[in-house]
This record gives C-alpha cells, structure tokens and sequence, in this order.
C-alpha cells in the first residue's frame, strides 16, 4: 500500500491543478472503494497485492491534497488546527479499524478478514458524498479566471456573504496580487520546484515528511507488537496493550489542535524530535542493560523479536514507548501535515505538495522492509538508529525550517522572497497584506493592456 500511496502522491498534483481540489479528493475516495472491493473479494495473494496496490493510490492522491484544499480555504489563524484535523482522523482511523479488526479475529470463516476490507469503505463513501455540498478552494478557481466564484467563497466563509467584509477584501487583494506576480514570472512544472529559487521550500516540505518517518513513529504504528512481545506480553494481552497506544494517539493529537497556532510551528517540531530522540535513546539504554537475546527463531517464533528483557525494564520500555507516542501525536503528527502546503506559492501548491507528500510514502514503504530485519540483526540498536534521526533533525529544524504559523499564505510568499533566516522568524499575532500587493496607480497600469479583468468581479477601488 505504501509504493501504491507514492504513485498516488506523485500524480495527484497534476490531477489536483486540472481538475480543482474537490474532485481530486472524490477521484481518491472512488479508487479508495475500487481497491478495497478488490482486496475484499480477493481470492489468492496477488489479487489481494493489486487491492491493496490500488488503496494505496487513493492514500497517496488524498494524503497530498486534502492537506492544500484546507490550506486554501481555511483562515490564516486556524489553519495548522484545521489541517491537522487530517492527522486527528487518521489516528481515529487508525484506532477505530484495529478494534473492529480485533473483533472481527473472534469471528470463525473468512468473514474474520473480509467484513473489515469491507467496511473499510464507508469512509471513503461519506467523504465523496460530503465533498458535494462543500465549496471548491477559492484560490484554484481564481488561479482559473472563475473570480466571482471564489470571491463568493470567501464571503460566505469569513464574511457572512458580505463582499466589503475587510477580511474578505484583503484575501481577494493579496490573492490577485499573487496571481499576477506568478503569471508574470513562469508556468508551474515539476522542475521548477528544484530551481534555485523554489529549492529551499522545496527542501524543507520533503524533509519533513521524510523526517515524520524518520522518528521512528511507524516502528511503533506497524511492529509495536514486536517491540511489546519483547517487553513479554504473549496473547490478548500483547494486543490490546499495543492498542493503547492508538487511543494515546488520538487523545494526544487533540492538544496540537488547540495550541499549534499559537505556538507555531518551529517550536513544536522542534520539542517534538527532542522528546521523541530521549523516549528512543530511554528504551535503547534498557533493552541493552536488562535484556538479552532471545531464543533461536524469535519469541513466540517471529524472529523480529529477537531480544526479551522482563521484571521493572520490561514496564520502563512499555511506558517510553507510550510516551514516544504521546511525543509523536502533539508535534510531528500534525503539523507534518499542515507545514508544506504553507510552503509554496499557488500557481505550484498542488504539484509541490504531491512530491512532499511522495517523499513521505517512499520512507514509509522503506521502512516496512527495513524495520523487521534490523530488529532481527542489531536488535536494541535500532532504537539509536531513530534516535540519531531524531538528533538530526532537530538541528535541521532549527537552522533551515522558517515559522509559518499566524501569516496568510501571501504573506509566507513574501517571507521567502525575502530570504529571512529561519531562525529570525516568528508567528504573526495578525495577518497583514503581502508587500506584493500593488497600488491603485500600479494595478491601473497593468490592468490597461487586459481590461478583461474588470469583468472577474474584482474592483480595484474596494479590493473586492
């Protein structure tokens, strides 16, 4: 699913730019059904591999452009809450199928496996059926010339309706001004992303998904059972012990939510890898202190659990494992997912995005392959392995990732252009209008070669 979740990623951004934010979404959620009908009427292990292949696609499309369409929409102040709302229901996600999964094991038949690939559906149904009734990204449909439908946008959603509203006449400024400096420069491609000019945002919106990899959070999402056999939990006990840790998941996501924006970005990235690297470097320590090597073959024959320590160590490893959890779910979690798509000017969000979000779904699909042996032939070690990622990326956290939190997608443009050090930047208790906002008498002039423009709906005078 994680090489389906990379094509996926890499496409959608053509997809997202030709189609409008929306009906990308609703292409993932129809593949999101396609695959998992595949997967649950699969008869051998590569109709299954094909299902499993297609769902993966849906991921990669969804994962990269729900985070833009809310980015485009949603208020400067709230917006790292809102697109981590995307991080909140995948935990729920995550949780929600490992119960019903688990429940489903009591089960006699092969009802046991197919009732949950079935229902893994519904989702993707009520989200393709929600996206009906909800507005297209303003932003895309003005980068599209459809300015009175994205001016309606953004009254009816930060204006009451109101057209004069200052808030709405501010973003259709700062939108239209950003438009015009875009068309004025080149058109977006795929290589402009790694010229000199694009490379720096490029760099840090891939390293942080690469870097929410990196901290070792899917060791604990995919293999923590691995790791609890170890600790010396057998059986129900092993598997709701492991389970725990989806419901700390989603509790701990829920204060990112509430205090990202405030905070900012840079601050919690950088608490987050700095507890994640001594939760890592705690377990490394015990497991090499208390344990041994397990017998021939593994524990209870998965030879990736090749190391059991028990008594006091034992409950210390459970516990650091939890709370590198709780570490992950109010940091990284979120705001991986909220950071890029701050990033990058419109006329390459949807493309830009899609390549982070790749970067992401190549390390995860690494990680499933390296994670199993790694445990099997350095054993504890693998625990430094993460925990030196984590070192690492605090620093390149530090030097290189600037604050985006409290300015309006305008205003991060600008910031960039500028080239202000990252260390230097802050949140913004209030958005203000981008420096790339024209004058009357500027507007006046570009506009005389193109009067078409007078009929989009947008009027110079008000700004709306």
């Amino acid at each position: 699913m994680p090489g389906g979740s990379f094509v996926g990623a890499l496409v959608s951004g053509w997809i997202s730019d030709r189609l409008g934010r929306k009906p990308a979404i609703q292409v993932g959620a129809v593949t999101w059904c396609a695959g998992s009908i595949i997967v649950c009427a699969s008869q051998n292990i590569g109709m299954l591999i094909v299902g499993r292949f297609i769902n993966g696609l849906s991921v990669g499309i969804c994962s990269a452009q729900v985070p833009v369409y809310i980015t485009e929409i949603a208020r400067a102040e709230i917006r790292g809450r809102l697109v981590g709302c995307q991080q909140w229901a995948i935990t729920w996600g995550i949780m929600i199928m490992f119960y019903i999964s688990f429940g489903c094991s009591y089960l006699s038949g092969e009802i046991a496996f197919r009732l949950p690939w079935g229902l893994q559906m519904i989702p993707a149904i009520l989200l393709f059926i929600g996206l009906l009734f909800l507005p297209e990204s303003p932003r895309w449909l003005a980068r599209n010339e459809r300015w009175e439908e994205s001016e309606d946008i953004i009254a009816g959603m930060h204006g009451g309706g109101d057209r004069t509203d200052p808030y709405v006449v501010r973003e259709m400024t700062d939108i239209r001004a950003m438009i015009d400096f875009e068309r004025s420069n080149a058109d977006a491609t795929f290589i402009e992303l790694f010229k000199r000019d694009m490379f720096m945002r490029t760099h840090i919106g891939i390293f942080t998904q690469i870097w929410s990899q990196l901290t070792g959070m899917n060791v604990m999402m995919y293999y923590i059972t691995y790791v609890f056999a170890m600790a010396g939990l057998t059986g129900d006990t092993l598997l709701v012990s492991s389970s725990i840790q989806y419901v700390i998941n989603v509790i701990m996501t829920v204060p990112a939510l509430i205090w990202m924006d405030r905070f900012g970005r840079r601050p919690v990235l950088l608490v987050g890898s700095t507890l994640m690297m001594t939760w890592l470097f705690a377990n490394a320590g015990l497991l090499a202190s208390y344990g041994h090597a397990a017998p021939p073959g593994g524990l209870g024959g998965i030879p990736a659990a090749s190391w059991e320590v028990g008594g006091p160590a034992s409950k210390a490893v459970i516990a650091c494992s939890y709370l590198f959890v709780a570490s992950f779910a109010v940091t990284w979690g979120p705001v991986s997912w909220a950071y890029p798509p701050e990033l990058f000017p419109l006329r390459v969000r949807g493309r830009a995005v899609a390549v982070c979000t790749s970067a992401n779904w190549i390390f995860n699909f690494a990680l499933g392959y390296f994670v199993p042996p790694a445990f099997e032939n350095i054993k504890w070690k693998v625990y430094i392995v993460f925990g030196v990622f984590c070192a690492a990326m605090t620093i390149h956290v530090f030097f290189f990732f600037p604050e985006t939190a409290g300015k309006n997608l305008e205003q991060i443009e600008d910031m960039f252009l500028e080239g202000t050090a990252a260390w230097k930047t802050h949140v913004a208790d209030e958005p203000s209008p981008s420096r790339l906002v024209r004058s009357d008498a500027e507007y006046a002039a570009a506009e005389k070669p193109r009067a078409t423009h007078h009929d989009t709906g947008f009027d110079k005078a008000t700004g709306g």
